[in-house]
């Protein structure tokens, strides 16, 4: 018996759903390469936030998250990450890694699941729902410190949310007056 936990995905379990273009877009990606990219972009609400539909599918990879860069900044960095991963290098929470933005480190954190609902609508269609986990990428200002550094420029914590906290526990932003 495996210690893994049962996949649910729209691809594992046969179910009549009703599913869009988007919905149909993500399915052939995750069939064909084992991951897609879901990318909102800035508007006048806020900034803009990309993430991986797929790799807890493929690999029982957390899926992951990065927020507050230009959307094909980010995709591109998601779409590194997942082949790093596919390749062997798995995230490790807390643990720097240098192989996501050229020249500057990212930190994957545990995302709380009180902001699923929030951000990954894709992901949970997917997925049918939780449980599945999710890291967000977190980067560092121009001089490399990270959202939770002394010094670090506030625009950075305005920009990523810290996930890992609570929705109803964080900061008042745009982040946490979406629904």
């Amino acid at each position: 018996m495996s210690d893994q936990p049962v996949c649910h995905c729209l691809l594992c379990v046969e179910r009549e759903v009703e599913l869009d273009q988007a919905d149909l877009r993500t399915l052939r990606s995750v069939r064909d390469r084992g991951w897609a990219i879901v990318m909102i972009p800035e508007d006048e609400d806020g900034p803009g936030w990309a993430f991986t539909v797929g790799l807890w599918h493929t690999l029982r990879s957390p899926e992951v998250v990065m927020l507050g860069l230009r959307v094909d900044v980010m995709g591109n960095c998601l779409g590194t990450l997942a082949d790093r991963i596919a390749a062997g290098h798995h995230l490790v929470e807390g643990r720097e890694r240098d192989d996501v933005i050229r020249n500057y480190p990212v930190v994957a954190k545990a995302v709380d699941t009180s902001w699923y609902r929030s951000l990954f609508g894709t992901a949970l269609h997917f997925y049918q729902g939780p449980p599945l986990p999710f890291m967000e990428i977190v980067w560092p200002d121009a001089a490399g410190r990270f959202p939770w550094n002394d010094g670090c420029a506030p625009r950075l914590r305005e920009l990523q949310p810290a996930l890992w906290i609570p929705k109803d526990e964080h900061a008042p932003g745009p982040w946490t007056k979406l629904p």
